[in-house]
């Protein structure tokens, strides 16, 4: 949609002409930005109450600056960049402002003025090596406005240290857990708390884990009642589910 479509259709709605609500159907169904190696869903604000997060993995760094101003151009004050590579962030860093974390490779470029007050997101590790999975899944929510509390280390070969921080998960709204080898992290907290629990699977583990997959058919069939499971190291997917979770 044009700012003279935009305008008129506005207009129509001061006049009378056209109802608010119908006015609201047809910016939401409004098509995309097509830049060519690209279509951009500029109105995804406005489907789903959060603009779109650009992947950074697979596209080329001037793709990411392309599309990253074009969002911004269009009205957004910060955008979210997930899996993006030191290489790419040191450019972008060249043409526009930017914050990068290394760790989760997580970059927001424009305003960060973002306040994390929205109740209380815990992300737990089962080790050290889940880390970055766990930063992008809570560099994602506090993104989102969503204030995050880390537990990391504090898998099942030491049970001790998640008992330790049993006040602290009983605070939670909402908790990531995030563990690689079998995986195990999940159905402790699950039995733990009165929230929802959001099971990531990680690549972390020796030969037998496959990948993650062991440790993701072990989430898949946990007993513990309320944990789900999002696909393996998609940290991103864990970190805005709970937000949507957080916002309710």
């Amino acid at each position: 949609m044009t700012k003279d479509e935009l305008k008129n259709l506005l207009e129509s709605v001061a006049n009378g002409e056209v109802s608010p609500d119908d006015a609201v159907l047809k910016i939401k169904l409004q098509p995309f930005d097509d830049i060519g190696f690209a279509k951009i869903d500029t109105h995804r604000g406005v489907r789903q109450g959060a603009s779109e997060v650009i992947y950074g993995a697979g596209k080329t760094k001037e793709q990411i600056l392309k599309i990253t101003k074009h969002i911004l151009e269009g009205g957004e004050s910060s955008v979210l960049i997930t899996r993006m590579s030191a290489d790419a962030a040191q450019y972008l860093a060249g043409s526009l402002p930017l914050r990068y974390d290394e760790v989760s490779r997580i970059g927001v470029a424009g305003d960060y003025n973002i306040v994390h007050e929205r109740g209380n997101i815990v992300v737990a590790t089962g080790g050290t090596s889940d880390i970055p999975v766990a930063e992008e899944a809570a560099q994602t929510a506090e993104f989102y406005g969503n204030k995050v509390t880390r537990l990391y280390d504090v898998g099942v070969s030491g049970i001790h240290r998640l008992a330790h921080n049993a006040e602290t998960l009983a605070k939670a709204r909402v908790v990531i857990a995030v563990a690689g080898m079998e995986g195990a992290l999940a159905s402790v907290i699950g039995g733990m708390v009165d929230c929802p629990v959001i099971a990531v699977p990680t690549s972390v583990g020796y030969g037998a884990n496959f990948e993650g997959l062991s440790a993701l058919l072990s989430m898949l069939n946990s007993c513990a009642s309320g944990v789900t499971v999002v696909n393996i190291d998609n940290g991103f997917g864990a970190g805005y589910t709970a937000g949507m979770i957080n916002k309710m």
